[in-house]
């Protein structure tokens, strides 16, 4: 299920970069902008994390306009191992998240351990949460924001990502 949850989030991202593209209005969208490299962001931060290596993520000054921020979103894809090729073993075990602490300091309150698992189904949530955003803000913009739910993705044959 971790395999599909991660082929259903490429495709989504790529059709929400093709609604971004058909929406001349989201090209110059601080919110867009914003929203779209924090979903690419907090997903390159987690590769990191499963490499074990301290996440090292471009700043938005990095990116000069929209399509920069989607080819590093795109990248992602071709860096994110094969979910099908992990370690069963290796899934429910603690798997420290580095800026946890920080977010507990903010919070005020301990947080709970998790497991590689539950960060595998986090950046797939994650995204979605963000990309309804994205529709939100496309709709407003006067764009069509695609259905990407996961049903959709399976109604429609599973098919493969699409970027514009």
């Amino acid at each position: 299920m971790i395999d599909a949850l991660y082929q259903h989030m490429e495709w989504a991202d790529a059709a929400v970069w093709r609604a971004i593209a058909a929406t001349p209005e989201a090209e110059k969208d601080a919110k867009v902008r914003e929203r779209m490299l924090h979903i690419h962001s907090v997903q390159h931060a987690y590769i990191f994390v499963w490499r074990g290596v301290e996440p090292v993520i471009p700043g938005s000054a990095h990116f000069p306009d929209l399509q920069s921020i989607r080819d590093w979103g795109r990248e992602y894809y071709r860096l994110l191992v094969d979910t099908r090729n992990l370690d069963p073993s290796q899934l429910d075990r603690p798997f420290p998240i580095p800026w946890a602490k920080r977010l507990e300091e903010q919070t005020g309150r301990p947080f709970s351990s998790v497991t590689l698992r539950e960060t595998l189904l986090q950046i797939p949530m994650h995204s979605h949460y963000h990309r309804g955003q994205v529709n939100t803000r496309l709709r407003e913009l006067g764009g069509e924001p695609p259905l990407v739910d996961f049903i959709a993705w399976t109604w429609f044959g599973k098919p493969a990502p699409e970027w514009p």
